[in-house]
């Protein structure tokens, strides 16, 4: 009995490491994923203390409906949910992207990484389709299509 439970606690030190690098790997950090979007997309990033903030839920919903003009745009959104988050990137959207934790944001982040627009309620599209279509990569993509 004594030398199951020693294998037990054995086998369990020598998961639990696995098991970090896996889930660690499997959810890149919100710095990785606004490095590797650079030059490729658009980020739309939306943040709420929770899940159930009204304004995130109207944001996600008018973003929802027009899926096709963001496609073409090169848009990612990203949902983020303080709740949901690890302390490494609460610490980044707050030190770096400067998002207040307590309130609803909603961030254009250009295919450069640089923070076009910032709101603290929900965006109209047509104001962040406009705001795009003014960028001047914007315009060269358009000129191609």
């Amino acid at each position: 009995m004594r030398l199951q439970l020693r294998f037990i606690i054995l086998g369990c030190l020598l998961v639990a490491p696995l098991l970090a690098m896996t889930q660690s790997a499997q959810h890149p950090s919100l710095a990785e994923t606004l490095r590797a979007s650079r030059w490729q997309k658009r980020i739309v990033l939306l943040y709420a203390p929770t899940s159930d903030n009204a304004e995130f839920k109207q944001q996600k919903s008018l973003l929802a409906q027009e899926q096709g003009a963001t496609r073409s745009r090169d848009i990612q959104v990203l949902e983020l949910v303080a709740t949901q988050l690890s302390a490494a990137d609460k610490q980044y959207l707050q030190q770096q992207v400067k998002v207040d934790p307590a309130q609803f944001a909603v961030l254009l982040i250009g295919k450069d990484g640089g923070v076009k627009l910032r709101q603290k309620e929900a965006l109209t599209t047509q104001e962040l389709f406009g705001t795009i279509d003014k960028m001047p990569m914007r315009r060269q993509e358009m000129t191609k299509e």
